[in-house]
């Protein structure tokens, strides 16, 4: 668990995914349109797959993949982030993590 914890604090937004999770895709595209580059561990290129899968339900995940985390406090799935998304608590969260588009 350790290992998942550094992972997810490493940078302002964080997603772990599988390469093969097409939601996991969509939650990476709708931060890129948000200005927000976030970090992508696909954890199934990991050989210590099983335990970060173990690890993140241990956080609190109900799925796996996607997990994603800004500032490194987990804020769920695609449906929890969808959720913030259109209550409009999506990007005050992410602003910090937003590229400069200047």
């Amino acid at each position: 668990m350790d290992k998942v914890v550094r992972m997810s604090s490493e940078k302002g937004v964080v997603i772990f995914s599988k390469s093969s999770c097409c939601l996991s895709y969509a939650v990476q595209v709708l931060f890129q349109d948000l200005g927000v580059h976030p970090t992508i561990h696909e954890i199934d290129k990991d050989p210590e797959c099983r335990e970060i899968e173990k690890a993140l339900m241990r956080l609190g995940c109900s799925t796996p993949v996607p997990a994603i985390f800004v500032g490194g406090k987990l804020i769920g799935s695609t449906n929890e982030v969808m959720s913030l998304h259109l209550s409009g608590s999506l990007v005050p969260l992410v602003k910090p993590f937003q590229a400069n588009l200047c």
